[in-house]
């Protein structure tokens, strides 16, 4: 491959030409070739025992649960100073399975028709339970061991009312027996979660949230120090389930979770991962790292070499002269179409790296569907037909993003399988699977003409008076529901300092006044912002400008939960269609191993959201890593995140030995 033309890779694989997970580029197309040419690394100097990450997504300080929301650079975080979940995910083969480093055996039971049972008493035949036996030799880093009981715990206090309290995030686990009995306060413990002995934990799934695509990813869970978020409580089980014993409640939670210079959300100075956290500054964003020496490794046994690292917030107009500099040594995820040039410029000169990787999610437009005429889906496919969609795309990520049409990501395996990126299986279905198409998901071009033929149609027809709208002398039109008058005059939020601001100001914003409605644009912090749209704070924004990555499990019942549309603990669009609802439903319920069946129902699934909108899908894109030669063995397409692939990397000089040089 010609140096010159790398950059092309990106464009190939999002358009489904390319290697299913990217590839790694170097400039001197891999060692044996700088050795041949006498490669001898001329670049800013690292201390090898210390790396600098920068990422553009500033922290915003969720660092060890996502209760109270949290964004793509938080999640990195969580997966720095979390570790020995019970499950992992197989990247090579795309399916879950338990952790050995974790898990030393596992069993599963299923009831039989008498309902008989010594782990669970008193539910449905036909729940399934699997009973773990775990690593006597696991410690936090503190030296404390991890036994069963602080997987207890973190299931716990996940679904606990009284983080509900606190306006915490308690919907995860919904699946195992026992949990909403809990979390409605109704009983103190999980019957579903059961502590057999210090060592082995048995998690029990109901029969209805069976079968699951997904199935083992249910009983995803990392331990949890109770004696460090619940000091004086022990956690304990009399046979009926696990429950906490000692004074529980939102006041001793808000000082020991939530505490802003010491809570453990922010500040978890006791961990389980690869590395401790030794400081946050929450001005700076900055957060500091030392390998924590308690840790195991991962499902491979791997564990981290390089000491220190460094995660701060990395300027786009900047980063790649910081890179260059020896400020950074890693830059992480960045999009930005002219970053991105000057990284691959900067690469060139030999004594830089770069990787690029289909993302795995979306920028999007999101829509508060509960705020007045929001709730109006004709409102907001009027609203879709107003951004100049391919214009917005080519400004921000140029050549490296492409147009989102739905709810998913470039680097999802179903996208990737409709697109050609991967190979659908040879099970006897090709006439099947060659008959889904990508262009079956409907798209909003921009057309302000339609909006408003749909507008006009929908009664949106009057001024904020009552009268004719004259789109000469009105901002905005109205219509009269039930004596009252409504009006499409909305705000629009986004991240400070973020270059799509200025950007949807000429592909949107004038596209809205044209079709007569008015929207005011908003700039403010991202902490703001995620308290907003996760609706922990009162939402008054109709549209929020934000990104998001999707997990390996895509379950997006909970996202559209009608029943939560108003309180929206999860719906965070506050859309209410079961129409969406049962699609997802029955997304979830493909039977483990049917990839035929997931992807039909994917496709219907994202053909319906768009024809609701509850958002508006913007761009997904390739992500780029640039860094320096210093930093070796790294390679993030192998994996899910650089925090999983700095696991395997090292820093050491990078100059060809003496021998080797010409």
């Amino acid at each position: 491959m010609k140096r010159a033309a790398a950059w092309l890779i990106a464009l190939i694989l999002l358009l489904g030409l390319g290697m299913a997970q990217g590839e790694d580029f170097e400039a001197d197309e891999g060692t044996e070739e700088a050795a041949e040419e006498g490669y001898l690394y001329s670049g800013a100097e690292y201390d090898p025992k210390r790396l600098v990450v920068g990422n553009p997504t500033p922290l915003s300080g969720n660092f060890t649960t996502q209760m109270w929301g949290g964004n793509t650079s938080d999640l990195d975080v969580m997966a720095l100073v979390n570790g020995y979940n019970l499950i992992y995910w197989d990247q090579a083969k795309g399916t879950f399975a338990p952790d050995p480093t974790v898990v030393t055996s596992m069993s599963v039971i299923e009831k039989d028709d008498s309902g008989s049972s010594d782990l669970v008493e008193g539910d449905e035949s036909g729940n399934r339970t699997y009973v773990m036996t775990l690593n006597e030799a696991m410690k936090y880093s503190d030296g404390t061991p991890i036994t069963a009981a602080d997987y207890a715990f973190s299931i716990l206090l996940s679904t606990a009312p009284a983080v509900k309290s606190l306006g915490g995030d308690t919907e995860n686990y919904r699946a195992i027996f026992g949990v909403e009995e809990y979390r409605d306060g109704t009983r103190t413990e999980i019957a579903g979660v059961r502590i057999l002995n210090e060592h082995t934990l048995s998690l029990t799934v109901k029969k209805e949230n069976l079968p699951f695509f997904y199935e083992l990813g249910y009983l995803r869970c990392y331990p949890m120090p109770a004696h460090s978020i619940a000091p004086g409580c022990s956690i304990v089980d009399d046979g009926q389930g696990a429950y906490i014993d000692g004074i529980f409640n939102s006041a001793l939670l808000e000082k020991t979770l939530l505490d802003p210079s010491y809570g453990y959300v922010s500040h978890p100075f006791v961990i389980s991962g690869p590395y401790k956290l030794t400081s946050y500054d929450a001005e700076s964003h900055t957060a500091e790292f030392e390998i924590n020496p308690a840790y195991l490794g991962n499902y491979e046994g791997q564990k981290p070499s390089i000491r220190f690292l460094t995660l701060k917030t990395a300027d786009n107009g900047t980063m790649i002269q910081e890179l260059e500099e020896g400020s950074y040594g890693l830059l992480n995820k960045v999009m930005k179409a002219g970053t991105i040039e000057s990284g691959v410029a900067l690469v060139q000169g030999r004594n830089y790296a770069m990787t690029s990787y289909a993302r795995s999610g979306m920028s999007m437009i999101s829509l508060s569907c509960e705020l007045g005429a929001m709730g109006d889906e004709t409102v907001r496919q009027a609203i879709a037909l107003c951004l100049d969609k391919e214009a917005t795309v080519q400004r921000y990520c140029g050549s490296y993003g492409l147009r989102a049409d739905g709810y998913y990501g470039a680097g999802q395996w179903m996208v990737q399988m409709l697109t050609g990126a991967l190979t659908p299986p040879e099970d006897g279905n090709a006439g099947a699977w060659s008959a889904l198409k990508m262009d079956e998901i409907r798209k909003y071009d921009l057309n302000v003409a339609e909006a408003i033929r749909l507008l006009e149609a929908d009664g949106w027809t009057l001024n904020e008076d009552g009268e004719a709208f004259d789109p000469e002398w009105d901002d905005f039109r109205c219509r009269e529901t039930d004596g009252k008058i409504e009006k499409l005059d909305f705000t629009l939020v986004l991240p400070v300092g973020n270059e799509m601001e200025g950007i949807l100001q000429e592909t949107f914003l004038p596209h809205l006044m044209e079709a007569g409605i008015r929207v005011t644009e908003l700039a403010v912090n991202w902490e703001s912002l995620l308290r907003e749209y996760y609706r922990l704070d009162r939402r008054s924004s109709h549209m929020l400008y934000l990104g998001t990555n999707f997990s390996e499990v895509f379950d997006p019942r909970a996202q559209f939960n009608p029943e939560d549309a108003k309180k929206g603990h999860r719906n965070y669009n506050g859309i209410s269609d079961d129409e969406l609802y049962r699609l997802a439903s029955e997304l979830a319920a493909t039977a483990p191993g049917d990839l035929l069946g997931y992807e039909t129902r994917w496709l219907d699934f994202q053909k319906h959201y768009q024809e609701i909108v509850p958002a508006i899908p913007v761009y997904t894109n390739m992500y780029f890593d640039f860094h320096t030669r210093w930093l070796q063995n790294y390679h993030v397409t192998e994996h899910r995140t650089w925090t999983e692939a700095i696991l395997y990397a090292y820093m050491s000089d990078p100059t060809v030995p003496e021998e080797d040089e010409v």
